[in-house]
Order: structure tokens, then C-alpha cells, then sequence
């Protein structure tokens, strides 16, 4: 299989498919990362106040890494990329551009977020395009302590008072088909799994979430809207069925009226002037 050593090295027809990719992942981060930074000052503790700050930095330093390679392959400045596109251009899932709600909301969304995306960047350390097994490298370390910090929260949460757990459970009723449209199909999906782009479809990740959450939902009597059922050819292997229709649109420009808000309000300084750096 072909290795990309860089940008110059992939063939014409791989360009889009793989901009689109790379968006998909810079969007998720870049969205998130700025509903957590607005945690800043009025979270449930100071030492949430800087945890959440300095998480919110960690993702959008992601997914400035994520544009630099668009950049790269495109052309198109990263300040571009960031605040310069029109709405049905911005590639994330609807799950990270919801409103970041109360706390109980932001925990049941990290969880959910950073669970899938750590199996996401997993996958992706073996991509056959460099840059992007580079940069996941870096990433991967990074994550490590969100993963950790979510952890200790969610199950915070669901062990403490009434309150806190019925706001929990509230929470991830409503973004359980927000979190299964992370795994919706990516333009050319195909092309960039034939190219080891990608390594795993989207489908077998969702797969693999389930299974690697589905103990600590058990585990904490929350309820996990996915069945799991041994229909498969490898003994032993435990398919899961979700319960729900996932909500999908968002690799494809789709996006709810909470983006179409903090789209207005996150790039207002660019409209006005496109020539001022973030």
C-alpha cells in the first residue's frame, strides 16, 4: 500500500476526499473546544475554571493541526478554514454543536465525545497519509488526561445525589442520537479505506464504541440504548444493535440552529475583517 509522506504525494483524486476527512476532524475539535472555553470562569469549581480552560485550548490547538494539513493539500489559509466558511461548509457531527447546556450536559457529551474519539485517533496512528499519524501521535497524548478527567466526572454524577444523576441521565437520553451520527459515513469513505487513509470504517467504530462503553453504563445502571446480540461468523463476537435512529447530516453540512447561533457569534471579527489572525 502507498505511503503519503506529505501533501504534494497524493494523487488528484484523493485531495477532496481526504480535505473532507481532515475537516470532519479539525470541525469536531474546533466546535467542542469552543463551547468548553465558555466554562471559563463560571464552572462548578476554580480548579474547573483552569481544567476546562486548558482542555478547550488542547482542542483547538488540534484542530489548528488538522486545518495545516487542509491548508497544505488546498491551499486555503487556516484562518480561512476556521471563520471563513459559510455554515453548510463546516464538516463536524451535530453532537459537539449543540449548546453546551448546564454541567451534567458538558460531562454526558465529553464522555460520550472523548470515548469515541479516542478509538477515532487509535485507528487513525496507522494512516497511511503521515501527517495525520504524526499529528494523532501528539494528540493521543494529549487526550489521555481529558479521558481522565471526564471519567472521574461522570462517574461523580451518576454516584452522587438524586439530582445530579436524574440531570445526567437527562442528558444522555438527549444526546444518544446526536453521539451514534460521530460514526456517519464520510464523503468517499470507500476511497480513503482502499488507500489506507483509513483504516477502519466509521461502521466498525461504532462497533467498537459501543462495546468498550457498554461495561461502564452497566456498571453505573445507566441506561444504553444499543442491544447486544451474538448474530456474527466469529465465535464469541458480541454485535451491538442500537435502539435509537442516530441524528446524521453533519459530514455533510448539516447542522442544527445551536451552530447557526455560534456560527453568527464565533465569526463575526473575521466578516468584518478577513484579514484578522485568531
Amino acid at each position: 500500500m502507498t505511503v503519503f509522506v506529505e501533501a504534494k504525494d497524493v494523487p488528484t483524486n484523493l485531495k477532496q476526499p481526504l480535505s473532507n476527512l481532515l475537516l470532519s476532524l479539525a470541525d469536531d475539535e474546533f466546535i467542542l473546544g469552543y463551547w468548553d472555553s465558555e466554562w471559563t470562569g463560571v464552572a462548578p469549581t476554580l480548579e474547573e475554571d483552569v481544567a476546562c480552560s486548558s482542555i478547550a485550548q488542547d482542542e483547538i490547538g488540534h484542530a489548528r493541526i488538522f486545518y495545516q494539513e487542509v491548508t497544505a493539500l488546498t491551499g486555503t489559509p487556516i484562518d480561512q478554514l476556521a471563520y471563513g466558511r459559510e455554515l453548510p461548509d463546516y464538516r463536524q457531527a451535530q453532537l459537539v454543536e449543540r449548546h453546551r447546556g448546564d454541567w451534567a450536559f458538558t460531562i454526558a457529551r465529553q464522555f460520550l465525545y472523548e470515548t469515541a474519539d479516542l478509538l477515532r485517533m487509535e485507528s487513525l496512528s496507522t494512516s497511511s497519509y503521515q501527517p495525520v499519524a504524526q499529528a494523532v501521535a501528539k494528540i493521543r497524548r494529549e487526550e489521555v488526561y481529558h479521558m481522565m478527567h471526564v471519567d472521574i466526572w461522570f462517574e461523580r454524577l451518576a454516584q452522587g445525589t438524586p439530582t445530579a444523576r436524574q440531570r445526567l441521565e437527562r442528558a444522555l437520553e438527549s444526546l444518544w442520537p446526536d453521539a451514534l451520527g460521530l460514526f456517519e459515513q464520510f464523503p468517499d469513505e470507500d476511497m480513503l479505506l482502499q488507500n489506507g487513509i483509513l483504516t477502519t470504517s466509521n461502521a466498525q467504530l461504532q462497533q467498537a464504541w459501543l462495546a468498550s462503553i457498554a461495561p461502564d453504563f452497566a456498571r453505573l445502571h445507566l441506561a444504553f440504548p444499543a442491544s447486544p446480540s451474538s448474530h456474527s461468523d466469529v465465535p464469541g463476537d458480541v454485535q451491538y444493535l442500537p435502539l435509537i435512529t442516530p441524528r446524521l447530516g453533519g459530514r455533510y453540512g448539516q447542522h442544527t440552529q445551536d451552530f447557526r447561533v455560534l456560527w453568527e457569534q464565533m465569526t463575526m471579527v473575521y466578516r468584518l475583517d478577513p484579514q484578522a489572525s485568531w
